[in-house]
Parts: C-alpha cells; structure tokens; sequence
C-alpha cells in the first residue's frame, strides 16, 4: 500500500498503471529493464567491493569500460556467458541451490 495525497493505493494498481498489466508486453519491458537495473547495481558493488576500476575489469573481459558502465546503470544486460565471465574476473562465483523440499 502507498499514500498518495493521503489516498491509499494499491501498489499492483500503481504498477499497472504505470506499466501496463502483468503479461502485457509493456509490463514485460519494465520488467527487464528493473532486472537489468538490479543486476547491474550488483555487479557495480561487486567490483567496488573487489576494488577494481571499470578500466581494469574491462581489461580482464577483453571488452570496453563503455561496456562496463552500461551494465552498471542497467542500460544494457550482458549475457548469461558475460555474466558468468565478470563474476569470475571479479574472483566470486555463483551458486544455485533448490530449494528445501523439492
């Protein structure tokens, strides 16, 4: 629930509003671009955290720190394989687990 103007509202109301239906291919556009944002936001802190430049990583990927900085800001999602690749030049590495029960 959100306050707008002391107005509840429906945050599922607002994104729809905003973003078109779940299943419509505007909601399905906003929905990529929010988890390029996000993707993008984690590996920023990543490589702060590895404390390597933009320059560097993309010196290790054999790709541009152009490249580099619209992964960060989301305006670009790299591959699965580039995901992988930045991962392990920043010296992490990704587990996937099922979860309990299945």
């Amino acid at each position: 629930m959100n306050t707008n103007n002391n107005m509840l509202t429906d945050i599922s109301a607002e994104l729809d509003l905003k973003f078109g239906a779940p299943g419509t291919p505007e909601r399905a556009k906003a929905e990529e671009q929010a988890y390029a944002f996000y993707s993008g936001q984690i590996l920023l802190e990543a490589r702060k955290e590895a404390h390597v430049t933009q320059a560097e990583l993309a010196k290790r990927l054999h790709t541009t720190k152009s490249y580099i900085s619209r992964i960060e800001n989301g305006g670009v999602s790299p591959s699965v394989a580039m995901f992988y690749r930045i991962i392990n030049a920043l010296g992490m590495r990704i587990e996937i687990l099922k979860p309990i029960g299945v």
